[in-house]
């Protein structure tokens, strides 16, 4: 087998991981844990697995000092986009949270514009307008039979947003380090953060969980975060970030299939329509570069 179908496959298992996780997330939160709580032990012990496959192939996770600025920021927004996405799921619904993290392909050019990276034409701006059209129809739709909370809504936009920067930020260091060791490096970071954020919920958290929350907990630690990290960076060595893009941009709407045949969840005709803007936009801005 050809070295890209390999990489294909590992690609789209990714995908499927992550799209799940949405579901498993919410299914989790729902049966008996906190949101911090879920969040600071999941981390710590991806961290801990990552850490242990990592470090004998790395042998240091040592940072040069001009770029602990950025490791730091990349931490941060890490930090914070896990907030939006656990707090986003325990307010609303892992189908509605899944399209709005739909818009994330637009956010990350934003913001790698911001910063000097990405120049972009009318092509693109029409493409942010298509998937910012869908988050108002989502949200719009939403309503108490789904969403339940606005609030929840705009942390899954704050989510897709920190998440964006991330990975804008994650851009220049992986030129300097293998995607491996920064992994480690912000799994540890983020478990950190996380934990001291949660401590107040730990102390509380009951830990007599039934044993399918248990199970679903230990897949959201080792699929989402262990294998992902190792399958999508290996696959991207092989054949390059842009035709991984390719399959990043079904995870959402994967997700929110997911969580309707899952979840039982419902999906308005609002929504819906919302869905296939974002779609749309992302869809368009791939040619957001060429000449117009």
């Amino acid at each position: 087998m050809r070295r890209g179908s390999v990489a294909d496959a590992m690609l789209l298992v990714t995908v499927c991981l992550w799209a799940l996780n949405f579901t498993a997330s919410k299914y989790i939160l729902d049966n008996g844990f906190e949101p911090l709580t879920y969040s600071a032990v999941r981390y710590s012990l991806a961290a801990l697995i990552f850490l242990a496959i990592v470090l004998p192939r790395e042998r240091s996770l040592r940072i040069e000092r001009r770029d602990l600025p950025l490791v730091a920021l990349a931490i941060v927004l890490l930090f914070g986009n896990q907030l939006g996405f656990v707090f986003a799921l325990d307010l609303s619904t892992a189908t509605t949270v899944a399209l709005l993290f739909g818009t994330l392909p637009i956010f990350t050019v934003l913001i790698a514009r911001a910063v000097g990276i990405e120049q972009l034409g009318r092509r693109f701006w029409i493409a942010a307008l298509l998937s910012f059209s869908g988050v108002v129809l989502v949200t719009v739709g939403s309503g108490q039979s789904i969403s339940g909370n606005i609030w929840g809504d705009l942390l899954a936009i704050g989510g897709a947003v920190t998440w964006a920067g991330y990975s804008v930020a994650l851009a220049p260091l992986m030129r300097r380090y293998s995607p491996f060791r920064l992994s480690a490096i912000f799994l540890l970071g983020a478990a950190a953060l996380l934990l001291v954020a949660g401590a107040p919920q730990l102390q509380d958290q009951s830990f007599d969980l039934p044993a399918s929350v248990w199970f679903t907990f230990a897949y959201a630690v080792i699929g989402p975060l262990v294998i992902t990290n190792l399958l999508w960076f290996t696959a991207i060595d092989w054949v390059g970030p842009s035709r991984a893009s390719l399959f990043a941009n079904l995870q959402p709407f994967l997700a929110a299939v997911i969580a309707l045949l899952l979840l039982h969840e419902s999906l308005t005709r609002l929504q819906l329509a919302g869905g296939f803007l974002i779609a749309a936009g992302i869809v368009f801005s791939r040619g957001h570069g060429e000449p117009e």
